[in-house]
């Protein structure tokens, strides 16, 4: 049994909120880059150069990469053989997102009631996703989601008559019908199967996966390629001015479901789609 405290929990999420919002994952940096440089659309290719320099801009000064800077989405795989001592965990991590958004000036953007909408002012609570795994570890990954993308999200119930080809008809439609709102190009995380709540967390956490990596599941892996080559056939292009780079990757991940059912998510995430990693 190894024993950490709420305080290293508060400081390392702290840390994580303030990497997330100024650094891009190397992975997906590299890609823009490429897509920059293969961009044949004059507009397209300005936009995209703008998104390099600003990205880059960002990690160099600290400075928050989107003026959107999320609701943060925590993800924690916490080992069984870790004993958290000093507090609650979950006080732990959303103490660490209100230094980590006050310490790297970063916009306040949670209301605390979906329709009464005031200000918490410090951006809690934060999204809390827990997982037991083996070991006496916690593995975190802070997500902070910006709601221009979210909001272009969407979920649809199949029939588990429907086949693959008419899932990817819904995955490219739901890009089609955001258009420029999400701030293409685009990174997609899509799930499959489970119930639709697990088939949301599911998409939210395949947004975690490099974006330059492919599911290790052959079968998804040719899906994934296939709906990717799709979506930037459309010719939204770098934030909607046309071009070839609609999307940068589409990252595909499926849970056992139930034999009536067939649920998927489309998450979309924005060419900004921010996350930073930690193991405690």
């Amino acid at each position: 049994m190894r024993d950490i405290s709420c305080s290293e929990i508060t400081d390392a999420v702290e840390r994580l909120c303030i990497q997330a919002a100024t650094v891009l994952p190397p992975s997906l940096g590299i890609m823009l880059e490429c897509a920059a440089e293969g961009e044949l659309s004059p507009e397209g290719a300005t936009a995209m150069e703008d998104i390099v320099e600003n990205f880059k801009y960002a990690a160099a000064s600290g400075m928050p990469i989107c003026q959107d800077t999320g609701m943060a989405v925590v993800f924690a795989d916490i080992g069984q053989d870790v004993h958290i001592t000093g507090g609650l965990f979950g006080d732990a991590v959303n103490e660490g997102v209100r230094r980590g958004y006050a310490k790297g000036l970063l916009r306040m953007s949670v209301v605390s009631d979906p329709l009464r909408r005031k200000n918490t002012n410090d951006n809690t609570p934060c999204v809390l996703h827990i997982k037991l795994t083996d070991g006496d570890k916690i593995d975190f990954h802070v997500a902070p989601k910006g709601f221009g993308s979210e909001n272009a999200s969407a979920m649809r119930m199949f029939l588990p008559s429907d086949n693959a080809e008419t899932i990817e008809d819904f995955i490219v439609s739901t890009v089609d019908e955001a258009g420029a709102n999400p701030c293409p190009p685009v990174i997609l995380g899509v799930g499959l199967g489970g119930t639709i709540e697990q088939c949301a967390i599911i998409a939210k956490r395949a947004l975690l996966r490099p974006a330059d990596k492919h599911n290790k599941d052959g079968y998804y892996a040719k899906m994934e390629k296939r709906v990717l080559g799709k979506i930037n056939r459309l010719g939204i292009g770098p934030q909607g001015y046309g071009g070839r780079n609609t999307a940068i990757a589409v990252n595909i991940e499926a849970f056992p479901t139930h034999i009536a059912g067939l649920p998927c998510v489309v998450n979309m995430g924005c060419h900004a789609t921010r996350h930073a990693h930690m193991i405690l």
